[in-house]
C-alpha cells in the first residue's frame, strides 16, 4: 500500500478550457512536469481524476480524449509522470459541484476508490488536488488525508473558508511543496521523544 496524489486536469495540469474537446487547445502549466516529479520522487502514486460530461454531451469521443491526453503527455515530457487516469463521462444534472448524483463523477468518491483498489491505495494517507469544490469533496468523501485547492483554473474564484478545503496554494508545485512540508511535520511528531 502507499499514498497517492490525486489530480483534477483541467485548471490544475493543463490550462482550463470549458469541455475541452480540441487537441490544439491542450496548454500544461508550465510548473506540472516538475511538482509530479516532485511527488514521485516523495513516493506517491500521481493519478488523475477528470469529469469529463463532453463525452457525455457528445462533443467529444473517448479516441478524442486519448488524443489530448497524448498531448498533455507530449507536453509534460513523460507518460511516467502519471501514474493512472480515471474519468467520468456523466453529465450533472442539478448543476450543484456539492451533490453526488452518480458516485463516479467528482464530487463523488467513485474514481479514488477504484485507483485504491486497483494500484493499492492507501486513501487515508492520499491527498487530493484541484481548482474546484467538487474536487475537494472528492477528496473528503474518499476518507483522504488532506484536500489542497489551487488557485489556478476556476480556484481563483473561490475567495471563502470551505471545510472541504484543508489548505488552499497558488499552484500544483507549491502544493507539492505544501504536502511535503505536512509531510514532513507529520512525521517528526511521530518520532518518539528521548524521554518515551
Amino acid at each position: 500500500m502507499r499514498p497517492a496524489i490525486f489530480l483534477d486536469r483541467d485548471g490544475t495540469i493543463i490550462e482550463q478550457v470549458h469541455h475541452l474537446n480540441r487537441v490544439e487547445d491542450v496548454a500544461v502549466y508550465p510548473f506540472a512536469a516538475d511538482a509530479l516529479r516532485e511527488f514521485q520522487a516523495a513516493g506517491f502514486a500521481t493519478v488523475i481524476v477528470t469529469n469529463q460530461s463532453a463525452i457525455g454531451r457528445g462533443l467529444l469521443d473517448e479516441a478524442g480524449l486519448e488524443q489530448i491526453h497524448d498531448e498533455m503527455f507530449r507536453q509534460l515530457g513523460s507518460r511516467q509522470c502519471i501514474d493512472r487516469i480515471y474519468y467520468s463521462t456523466s453529465v450533472p444534472v442539478s448543476g450543484d459541484p456539492r451533490v453526488v448524483e452518480d458516485a463516479w463523477r467528482k464530487p463523488g468518491p467513485g474514481m479514488l476508490e477504484r485507483a485504491a483498489e486497483e494500484l493499492g491505495i492507501e486513501l487515508n494517507e492520499s491527498w487530493m488536488i484541484g481548482d474546484a469544490i467538487s474536487d475537494m469533496l472528492a477528496g473528503r468523501n474518499a476518507g483522504c488525508r488532506g484536500t489542497v485547492l489551487v488557485r489556478t483554473g476556476y480556484g481563483h474564484r473561490i475567495t471563502q473558508a470551505d471545510p472541504a478545503i484543508d489548505y488552499t496554494t497558488d499552484n500544483l508545485l507549491t502544493a507539492a511543496h505544501l504536502i511535503k512540508l505536512a509531510c514532513a511535520s507529520s512525521q517528526s511528531s511521530k518520532s518518539p521523544s528521548l524521554s518515551e
